[in-house]
């Protein structure tokens, strides 16, 4: 059972949350792109082993979205953090995000994608 920690409620069940997404995708114009590429930004994501930030919702306690660090291979959770605010350095890696091929995220950040 993983435990998460809600950055308005503090650490709860994982019962209580649900999986958003990857943090951090920019969200295109829809209109500006071809039927592939539309389908390619809904279901082509970095799926990388390691830390990875994601966005999730605490569903059953406050209804808020946040961000947070969360190991793919062991579920390690690591620091979680509000949107729109600073990414903090991925776990285990003090030069920060995973990948060198620089992208700007939708909270207008540096990152990284893998």
């Amino acid at each position: 059972m993983l435990h998460i920690p809600c950055p308005h409620c503090g650490l709860r069940n994982e019962t209580e949350f649900h999986y958003g997404a990857e943090a951090g995708v920019a969200y295109p114009e829809p209109n500006a792109l071809t039927d592939s590429e539309w389908a390619k930004y809904l279901h082509i994501r970095a799926n990388p082993k390691g830390w990875l930030a994601e966005r999730w919702v605490h569903f059953a306690g406050c209804g808020r979205w946040f961000n947070l660090w969360r190991n793919t291979i062991t579920h390690e959770i690591g620091p979680a953090y509000l949107p729109f605010t600073p990414r903090p350095k991925a776990p285990g890696n003090p030069q920060g995000p995973e990948s060198p091929d620089s992208y700007r995220d939708q909270e207008g950040q540096e990152g990284a994608r893998s």
